[in-house]
């Protein structure tokens, strides 16, 4: 996989569980240290002029708490919801002290996210900030999920999920998601011996079938999740590599010789506008023709535009909009789905008499709106 040098500022590394263990599913320190190294060598080598003379910063998104956890613990699989949160708040120290450890004479930074902090967008805002004045102080930042307290509502699910997310936060130019596979494959090469590597995607939706199942024993991402991570990080113009190796993978991806898949990046989004284009939505504002065609010539939805709404939604969450069947954006809603349906088709100066106050002309500010069809 040959690639031009010295373009990337910012790296996101991506360690899955499997990248970490033994064959017992202990964690080899070895492999840790090997990553380290790798993760040292590649930033190190982006220097070819330009804003990178000094290198890249680079963030990882590690996992691997559960395990160490499992293993200091004396604990059998399966576990118990609360067992799981306990294995992970006894393997963060140990995972983190290990990370510490390997990066050496770096200092580490251990964030521990959860789905709220992407979701909300004040908590994301602050997520972004402690990692920009991390990497700012030199530090590398260590991220992972709050497994510790999260429970199925409130987690991303999994960590090449969050890889993505941090890859917004960070603005990275490239997301590296190391694994035990040296790439997407066009059938399983576990299972089919002419299985054939995909050197570069262009297109996700060509490859989107070649997710499959579950991956290691000890990880919960399979390819699937590390494509779902892809379709996120190359929507917001940054290129993601699935990447085999360990250390000696990111080591000859530093030299141009890595063998991985290589998923494009769409043109560059706006940070704002891809957190957007990716939030869980909680209902549908319905628009006439009239409002897509403004909406499409960069307005704001105004309450005359809005001919029904679908769900339940309060202030700041984010909506379908919707026209006929299709859904022709997403946007954050300054109203509440009550207080939209009693005002839907009505003029802005109509809007403080029928709901005994006005907070704004707007339904959807043009500023919090994205334009796209289904997601």
């Amino acid at each position: 996989m040959s690639r031009e040098r010295g373009r990337w500022r910012r790296i996101v590394i991506k360690v899955g569980t499997s990248s970490l263990v033994d064959a017992s599913g202990r964690i080899a320190q070895h492999k840790m240290w090997d990553i380290a190294r790798g993760a040292q060598v590649l930033a190190a080598a982006q220097t070819a002029g330009g804003s990178a003379k000094t290198g890249a910063q680079f963030v990882i998104v590690t996992s691997g708490a559960g395990a160490a956890g499992r293993e200091r613990l004396g604990l059998k699989l399966p576990l118990t919801l609360p067992q799981k949160q306990a294995a992970a708040a006894v393997g963060q120290a140990l995972l983190m002290l290990d990370w510490e450890r390997a990066l050496a004479p770096r200092p580490t930074a251990q964030l521990l996210l959860s789905a709220g902090d992407i979701q909300e967008r004040e908590r994301y805002v602050n997520a972004k900030s402690a990692l920009e004045a991390s990497l700012g102080l030199g530090a590398v930042p260590v991220v992972n999920e709050n497994d510790s307290v999260a429970t199925a509502e409130l987690k991303l699910g999994d960590n090449d999920t969050l890889s993505a997310w941090v890859s917004y936060l960070v603005d990275a130019d490239v997301l590296v998601i190391l694994t035990d596979v040296d790439g997407l494959y066009d059938s399983d090469p576990r299972r089919d011996p002419d299985a054939g590597r995909i050197d570069v995607v262009k297109d996700l939706a060509e490859v989107a079938h070649l997710g499959g199942g579950a991956g290691s024993t000890h990880g919960t991402g399979g390819m699937a999740t590390k494509l779902r991570a892809a379709r996120i990080a190359t929507g917001a113009g940054i290129e993601t590599i699935i990447l085999g190796g360990g250390g000696a993978g990111l080591e000859a991806l530093a030299r141009g010789e890595a063998r991985g898949t290589r998923f494009l990046a769409a043109a560059h989004v706006p940070a704002r506008k891809a957190w957007l284009a990716n939030q869980p939505v909680r209902g549908a504002i319905h628009l006439d023709d009239g409002a897509v065609k403004a909406l499409r010539g960069g307005k704001s939805l105004l309450p005359g535009g809005v001919v029904g709404v679908t769900g339940v939604f309060t202030f700041g969450d984010a909506v379908e909009l919707r026209h006929g069947g299709e859904v022709v954006g997403v946007g954050l809603t300054n109203y509440g789905s009550d207080a939209v349906d009693r005002i839907r088709g009505r003029h802005t100066r109509e809007v403080a008499d029928l709901l005994g106050h006005k907070d704004y002309d707007e339904v959807v500010h043009r500023d919090n709106l994205v334009m796209g069809g289904a997601r």
